[in-house]
């Protein structure tokens, strides 16, 4: 089983930029695409990023999709996500989980991750 550290957040005024680290410990963590999701309060938890398990397919959210970059070092078991040019509507708890299925690219729901980390408040202002 993977558990999960996200680090990282923090408060930014509009336009700046904050890069969010992921730890993961356990094993096969090489085998899985990693997620970024995020959770605004009263709503929903939304995908944000996902990053295939050798690292070479991403797929982004189109609100951020030009704004964030998600990386992965998988000789320090550690996921990433630079996010540059805020805006206060990226103001969110941010999550990083790990795909169910093993070497599977391209899941984005929320139903398809699991061992989900304690979360990083990223607070955005105007």
């Amino acid at each position: 089983q993977v558990q999960l550290v996200e680090s990282g957040g923090g408060l930014v005024q509009a336009g700046g930029s904050l890069r969010l680290s992921c730890a993961a410990s356990g094993d096969t963590f090489n085998s899985y695409s990693m997620g970024w999701f995020r959770q605004a309060p009263g709503k929903e938890r939304d995908f944000v990023a996902v990053i295939s398990w050798g690292g070479s397919r991403t797929y982004y959210q189109a609100s951020v999709k030009g704004r964030f970059t998600i990386s992965r070092d998988n000789a320090k078991n550690m996921v990433y996500l630079q996010m540059n040019s805020l805006k206060p509507e990226d103001t969110a708890v941010y999550y990083c989980a790990k795909d169910r299925s093993r070497l599977r690219a391209g899941a984005t729901a929320v139903a398809d991750f699991e061992s989900w980390g304690q979360g990083t408040q990223v607070t955005v202002s105007s």
